[in-house]
């Protein structure tokens, strides 16, 4: 099986599809809202630095991982460690992209509702006529159900064409449109009357706002927004070529992700605040606040707001199918091998049974009374993953590759056999990973259940 399981052709589709696993909605929309209630240039700052001490290091943990074992994720920690125990946080980690891939998927529908009513010139009205449409369509017991499975459907049929002819493929090319239509949609935002104010209340340092919960929050969105913990590095990674230079993989991926996160704050500010609105966080800002905004801010222009509307809501989905591909694939990966099944049919499975969990997410947001230790279901599969799953996978993956590990086979991943030229960048990595990436994950978990 192992020689079966195809590679990445390129450096680029290496890059494209990993940045493209971990580049997602909530770039568009949550750190936005953190940058700019948060200090924004300076908040930008501090997670940039988080991005360097805690993201590129639990990057790498994972690639080494991956690459080492040229396997699935539970396979590939139960190598890397020489222990079976240690495959179970693979196994976490298929877990819980499989979880996120349930609910993730009702909001990727969502996004697919909106793309179409835009294009249908059916978002036009004032802020109540947006609030209703919204209430009433992710209340409907149906279409949006139906909307999340086709979305797995599309992914699906990404992940059967293999790695090379789906995921790498389909990466070249979402990621490019996702940038040149971010990159149209910034150039129209800046554009507004109005909107330097956007732009310097995005842009402009106010260090007065920094405190020790803005440093946590910071952490918190790099871990997130990199994918650490989902096992979708190291199952990508399982596909690099043992000449990839796994640092130099990790900068550009993240670089490319802390790229889009702030071009999407030069989106969404510059057009709200030209019409005097200060946005939300969360699907009240992507379907609630923002359809109105582009109605009023390209009021001027209508034909010019239509086409925006629609590039803004097919960016989301770009957005969104790079997500899924990735988390797809770790369960696929897993089934393909551990049961011995072609491709096609190991898809299916983790299709058939992320449908069945979408379908229930998507009920719990609607009318149907299905709700988890007093939350709905959808919200509740948030949370667990979250605040419980993402970070237990990276922290016992830092502790495995820092304390665990062979000190030779790590090294020896990390330079490539002291041919990739960043032997230099060891001591530093190990340091990081030791110490800086389990304090700060620790620290991020105890934030979140109120600890500190």
């Amino acid at each position: 099986m192992k020689n079966d399981r195809g590679n990445f052709g390129s450096k680029l589709g290496i890059v494209l599809a990993t940045a493209g696993s971990a580049v997602g909605l909530g770039n568009v929309w949550r750190f936005p809202f953190m940058t700019g209630q948060n200090g924004g240039a300076a908040f930008i700052i501090v997670y940039l630095g988080c991005i360097l001490l805690l993201g590129i290091p639990g990057m790498v943990s994972e690639f080494i991982v991956g690459r080492h074992s040229q396997a699935n994720a539970a396979r590939a920690y139960a190598t890397f460690a020489r222990g079976k125990a240690w495959g179970l946080v693979g196994i976490l980690g298929i877990l819980t992209s499989s979880i996120i891939l349930g609910f993730y998927a009702v909001v990727a529908g969502w996004c697919l509702q909106y793309l179409g009513a835009s294009a249908m010139g059916r978002l036009k009205g004032d802020n109540t006529f947006v609030l209703n449409y919204f209430q009433q369509f992710s209340s409907d017991p149906v279409k949006p159900a139906v909307l999340g499975v086709v979305f797995i459907l599309i992914t699906h049929f990404v992940i059967v064409r293999g790695v090379k002819d789906g995921i790498e493929r389909v990466s070249k090319l979402l990621m490019p449109l996702l940038f040149i239509l971010l990159l149209i949609i910034v150039v129209a935002s800046c554009s507004l009357p109005g909107a330097g104010k956007g732009i310097e209340f995005l842009l402009r340092p106010d260090f007065s706002k920094l405190s020790s919960q803005v440093f946590l929050e910071a952490l918190g969105q790099a871990f997130f927004s990199l994918s650490l913990g989902t096992a979708c590095l190291c199952t990508y990674a399982s596909y690099f070529t043992r000449h990839t230079n796994l640092l130099q993989s990790a900068g550009q991926i993240a670089m490319v992700d802390f790229l889009i996160a702030v071009l999407s704050g030069l989106m969404i500010f510059p057009a709200a605040f030209s019409v005097g609105v200060l946005p939300d966080s969360g699907p009240s800002l992507i379907f609630i606040t923002l359809p109105n905004v582009f109605q009023q801010a390209f009021a001027f222009m209508p034909a010019l707001g239509y086409v925006i509307s629609i590039m803004f809501y097919a960016l989301l989905v770009f957005a969104a199918l790079t997500s899924t591909i990735s988390m797809h694939e770790i369960g696929t990966a897993f089934f393909t091998e551990e049961l011995k099944l072609k491709r096609n049919r190991a898809a299916w499975i983790l299709t058939i049974a992320c449908s069945v969990l979408a379908v229930f997410c998507s009920l719990s947001v609607g009318k149907a009374d299905l709700q988890v230790m007093g939350r709905s279901l959808m919200d509740f599969c948030d949370f667990l993953t979250a605040q419980v799953m993402l970070p237990t996978g990276a922290m016992l993956t830092s502790i495995l590759v820092g304390w665990c590990a062979s000190k030779q086979l790590v090294r020896d991943e990390f330079t490539n056999h002291e041919t990739s030229g960043v032997k230099s960048f060891y001591p530093y990595y190990l340091f990081c990973v030791r110490y800086v990436v389990p304090i700060f994950i620790l620290l991020i978990l105890m934030h979140q259940f109120g600890v500190i």
